[in-house]
């Protein structure tokens, strides 16, 4: 059986802050196989989660830089995992408009407008967000409070976190 569990965005925040322009050693760093957006963005999503999903092949979790969901560093993954229907262990979310982001939510940019290629973390946005006050922190290019409105994309998504299911014990 799962529970609903709150989205803890201050800690997710608080630990995109303190490494952005760094390398949590827990973690293996993509950034020679593709890039570490994504893996960062996970990092930050389980700080303020606390709970993976260890479904092969469809579930979100690291366990070692070699044994890890898809959805831990991929892109298209992270986001299909996000946004899936039904319940199952881990974070969900929904794909939402910019007006709608939190700090702790998640940006996706397409540079081309085919497929996204980056994912950066929210941390800070203005009283009516912009592209311009929607401020980020990210890996590959590494970032801290850079405004969006500084990267050059042709599409984005924007996933706002909605909480995360936990197995009751």
């Amino acid at each position: 059986m799962l529970q609903p569990i709150p989205y803890d965005r201050r800690t997710a925040v608080a630990y995109a802050h303190r490494w952005a322009y760094g390398r949590n050693p827990a973690y293996y760093d993509y950034e020679n196989l593709g890039g570490d957006c994504t893996s960062f963005a996970s990092q930050c999503l389980y700080a303020g989660t606390g709970v993976m999903n260890f479904t092969p092949d469809t579930g979100w979790y690291y366990l070692n830089g070699n044994d890890k969901a898809p959805a831990w560093s991929g892109v298209d993954f992270f986001a299909r995992f996000l946004l899936r229907k039904g319940q199952s262990e881990g974070p969900f979310g929904a794909e939402t408009g910019l007006e709608v982001l939190l700090p702790g939510d998640f940006v996706q940019l397409s540079p081309t407008g085919d497929a996204f290629t980056h994912t950066v973390v929210v941390v800070q946005v203005g009283a009516r967000p912009t592209l311009r006050n929607t401020l980020v922190a990210a890996h590959s290019m590494d970032a801290d409070r850079r405004p969006l409105s500084s990267y050059s994309f042709r599409a984005m998504r924007a996933l706002h976190i909605l909480g995360a299911w936990q197995a009751i014990l």
